[in-house]
């Protein structure tokens, strides 16, 4: 039987934080550990070990769609994991990313009042407003809370509907964090080779 570590149940992460935000949106602010650890860890270890070991979404993906038979098991189209895709899904993701903080940053500055509500895929705005309390903290970090907990909903939802057609963690293929890793280690790799 292969020995369980530690990192072996981030997949209860997830969960968490998803849960926390549900009830409490200031909590989506948990949610920048997974965007600076992988990034940290490419820069300084040159290597994917976030997503390989550490990443609660990938896992909880696994654990659905793998232990629990809830997916279809075919293999992605080849346009989902080409590299124009990929690449391409990242822009994307970064610029809705930007954006966000640009809406975080209009109402730090009061140039627009705070908006209570979720939007998924980018799209749809779904009010959330049993989940904060006016006045709590400032309004712009409560912004931005509604803005990342939407991006990172809308993730996890494109990650299971991908999950339910094809293999289980066929979202880790066009991850925008994957991606951008994967990008700094052959950078840092090309830059070692380079200094020999």
């Amino acid at each position: 039987m292969k020995s369980k570590y530690w990192y072996d149940y981030l997949w209860i992460w997830s969960i968490v934080y998803f849960s926390l935000g549900f009830f409490n949106i200031l909590f989506a602010w948990l949610g920048m550990i997974d965007f600076f650890v992988p990034i940290i860890i490419a820069i300084f270890a040159g290597n994917k070990w976030f997503c390989n070991r550490l990443c609660g979404r990938g896992q909880l993906f696994s654990k659905l769609g793998g232990a629990l038979k809830f997916f279809g098991n075919r293999q992605a189209p080849r346009w989902l994991v080409s590299k124009w895709f990929r690449y391409g899904f990242l822009a994307f993701f970064l610029a809705m990313f930007l954006n966000m903080i640009f809406q975080t940053y209009l109402v730090a500055s009061k140039a627009r009042t705070l908006n209570e509500a979720i939007k998924l895929f980018w799209t749809f705005e779904v009010p959330w407003r049993w989940t904060y309390k006016a006045g709590t903290v400032p309004d712009w970090i409560a912004q931005f809370s509604f803005g990342f907990y939407g991006l990172m909903l809308t993730s996890m939802l494109i990650g299971l509907v991908v999950m339910v057609l094809y293999k289980p963690r066929t979202w880790c293929v066009f991850c925008p964090m994957g991606t951008m890793t994967q990008s700094i280690c052959k950078l840092k790799h090309r830059s070692n080779l380079n200094k020999k």
